[in-house]
């Protein structure tokens, strides 16, 4: 059996960097991309310990931190605080910002200064957006401002309402030819990289040969480049609503109790 460590195990590999264009080579290499939210100082030395390759600061945060039932009410204020937290506590993790709801559906010059601000004031490396639509004209303002996006179909929790609640997207096959627009027309415009959520695993394994940027799944099966998961969810702090397709690797909330 080879003893050759991977890049993951090798302290040199580790020192370096995650970037956007890191990323592209990891999907071209096969090696699978682990992304994990994380949303103060303390939560983002823990993720960078554990080896982690991209750390999104997720609206989530609305939900698992703030108390509240949905992800709509938290704005860019509290998005720019915890995002500047996360960066001060990584070194080797792409650190993305999710940009809230209302910052940039209005207009592509509100979301070139909403996401020009977050990157500015918080340090990200790259925002993310949700939906197709309307926001694949936004997320391609941002790139061509000079911002790195990453998109994210599926489930999206900012229009859950919308698509009546938490539930798995892309199930009847007109459904899944949206999403699969949705997700063609984010790659087209210069997403480096899709969060495909709460999508049917048969649904992206067809999707995947079509995608061409990395793809990072939460519920969507095994297919994609990468996973991602809530890390208030993964640890079991958060007592609230939780996915199926959520896996535990602790009870923390229980020990702290």
């Amino acid at each position: 059996m080879s003893t050759t460590p991977t890049s993951r195990q090798n302290p040199a590999t580790e020192r370096q960097p995650v970037t956007v264009p890191g990323l592209a080579e990891m999907k071209r290499a096969g090696e699978r991309i682990v992304m994990v939210t994380a949303y103060d100082y303390p939560s983002a030395q823990a993720v960078e310990e554990a080896g982690v390759d991209v750390v999104l600061v997720g609206d989530t945060a609305a939900m698992v931190v703030l108390g509240y039932e949905a992800t709509t009410p938290v704005g860019m204020d509290e998005m720019i605080t915890m995002t500047a937290a996360v960066r001060r506590g990584l070194k080797r993790p792409l650190l993305i910002g999710d940009m809230p709801f209302g910052s940039y559906e209005g207009s592509n010059e509100q979301a070139i200064a909403n996401a020009q601000r977050f990157v500015k004031e918080s340090q990200c490396a790259a925002v993310k957006l949700e939906r197709g639509g309307p926001s694949v004209d936004r997320a391609r303002a941002i790139i061509r401002s000079g911002i790195p996006v990453m998109g994210h179909v599926g489930l999206t929790p900012q229009t859950a309402s919308a698509l009546g609640g938490f539930k798995t997207q892309g199930k009847t096959a007109e459904a899944a030819a949206k999403l699969a627009d949705d997700a063609l027309a984010l790659q087209a415009v210069g997403c480096f990289a899709i969060v495909f959520e709460a999508v049917p695993a048969a649904v992206t394994e067809a999707l995947m040969e079509k995608i061409e940027v990395p793809v990072i799944g939460i519920g969507a099966g095994p297919a994609t480049d990468g996973q991602v998961l809530v890390f208030h969810d993964l640890l079991g702090i958060f007592s609230g609503h939780q996915a199926k397709f959520v896996k535990r690797f602790a009870e923390v909330r229980e020990a702290m109790v």
